[in-house]
């Protein structure tokens, strides 16, 4: 079952209908008071925003933070010219009370817009949407629907799910349930998966993500359709931080940015097959130990785990894959790019690493210095699959087409565009399948995040356990 995000033309209509009711809220004009305002917001250099740990809203990577929300929060303080403070909270029974008291000026922690919020706060233009999906660990009994629910369900405490229950229950008064404040999303989802609950809820977007780590989560049903989320702001706020949520709302739909920012944290997960992300899983376990430390050798700029994730794509880690058209080896080289590379044998797996990296690296620095990573990475990826000549033939078309070429979001609905005639005879390379560029590139991007989780799983296991041994 694919889980689709919200389209353009979707966004743009939750953008209008916010933007209606946010202007009415406003023609209200509320004194000011002592609560949350623009004013207070510049005179003191930043804007204090709360939000929630997790990969959805705000974590801290290896390359420091990160996350949906705090990208999208950094980008509103830099169009204010502010500072952004970040106060992230482990729970909603944190979240909320830090706006009730003004202590943050506004939360953006992918949240829903739901009935009981919208009496107790203000929204701002809505930016996406989620449907809630109830879920089950894969070889148990599939339910369907409420009445099939056997076990126990856990969901967390004072949510979107907890609401929407409370409704369900009036006309389905044998549903019960279990709120808890001790665990978020994630983390029942692992419970549900260790036998420990038999059900919980999760919202559509979270659940794509974990599914790339943890296959056997499995879809009951959808327990709630599509319901959009937005950043909230607490009611007795001066009308003005409002009024700039909805301007730069406004203006992030309309340059691009937040397409942009949907398709780097959720670009790639569209899509779930459960053969391959059990196979890929397995291979990490099995195949990976052996060529990990050449990845790491021959990396040198490159994060190691996305030559991996390449040579996944390539060969599965098959050091004597070979294809119809002749590339050979971990890393797929055809025999022309093998000698330019200085690789002698394709089959040798160090050579291989060594070669593919060292072409890889060819293909980033031909990328315009002004693209940024990661698009300048996911251009070159693309390079790699189909060539270089027919990516920036892609990037023509994007420009007359009035998109933006240094976007990979952009370029890449305009990539299948090779395969017609009336497109390609009108560039310098002509005809490619580029929808297999496309393709290739969201695969590396789904092997690469799922690698890059377990690597710090790693990481921080290894940091406990120094710890431990210290103490």
């Amino acid at each position: 079952m694919n889980i689709k995000f919200i389209k353009t033309n979707q966004l743009f209509k939750f953008f209008q209908l916010s933007l209606v009711v946010a202007v009415i809220a406003i023609s209200g004009c509320k004194k000011e008071t002592d609560h949350p305002s623009l004013k207070r917001i510049l005179s003191r250099g930043y804007v204090a925003v709360g939000t929630l740990y997790g990969p959805n809203s705000y974590y801290l990577g290896a390359d420091g933070a990160a996350g949906f929300e705090y990208e999208l929060a950094q980008k509103y303080a830099d169009s204010l010219g502010v500072e952004l403070k970040i106060l992230p909270s482990y729970s909603l029974d944190e979240l909320f009370p830090r706006l009730d008291s003004g202590e943050v000026d506004f939360l953006a922690a992918g949240l829903s817009v739901t009935p009981n919020r919208l009496n107790q706060y203000e929204f701002a233009p809505s930016y996406d949407s989620v449907s809630q999906k109830l879920v089950f660990k894969q070889g148990n009994k599939r339910p369907r629907k409420l009445a099939d629910l056997t076990g126990l369900l856990m969901v967390t405490a004072n949510s979107s799910h907890t609401e929407n229950l409370e409704k369900l229950a009036v006309q389905n008064p044998e549903l019960t349930w279990q709120g808890s404040s001790e665990f978020d999303s994630e983390e029942l989802l692992l419970k549900v998966l260790a036998g420990e609950i038999d059900y919980t809820i999760v919202d559509s977007h979270v659940l794509a993500i974990n599914r790339r780590y943890y296959p056997d989560i499995s879809i009951g049903f959808t327990i709630k359709k599509p319901e959009p989320l937005a950043w909230i702001v607490n009611k007795d706020s001066d009308d003005s931080i409002l009024g700039s949520l909805i301007e730069f709302f406004g203006q992030v739909h309309h340059d691009g940015t937040l397409l942009a920012l949907d398709d780097k944290y959720y670009g790639h997960v569209e899509k779930f097959n459960y053969v391959d992300t059990h196979a890929f899983l397995s291979a990490i376990d099995n195949k990976l130990p052996k060529y990990q430390p050449l990845f790491e050798k021959y990396s040198e700029d490159i994060d190691w785990k996305l030559l991996a994730a390449i040579s996944y794509q390539e060969s599965h880690w098959n050091p004597k894959a070979r294809s119809q058209t002749g590339v050979r080896g971990l890393m797929m080289l055809t025999l022309p790019t093998a000698k330019q590379m200085g690789v002698k044998s394709r089959l040798d797996p160090e050579q291989s690493i060594a070669g593919g990296s060292k072409y890889f690296k060819n293909l980033i620095d031909r990328i315009p210095d002004r693209i940024p990573f990661p698009d300048r990475m996911w251009f070159a990826l693309a390079s790699y699959n189909v060539g270089f000549g027919h990516v920036n033939d892609a990037r023509i078309i994007t420009q007359r087409q009035g998109g933006d070429a240094d976007r990979w979001v952009d370029v890449k609905s305009r990539l299948p565009l090779l395969k017609q005639k009336k497109y390609y005879k009108t560039v310098k390379y002509g005809y490619a399948r580029g929808d297999e560029p496309v393709h290739y590139v969201e695969n590396i991007r789904r092997y690469y995040h799922t690698l890059s989780y377990f690597d710090e799983k790693v990481r921080k296991n290894n940091v406990t356990n120094k710890v431990v041994e210290t103490e």
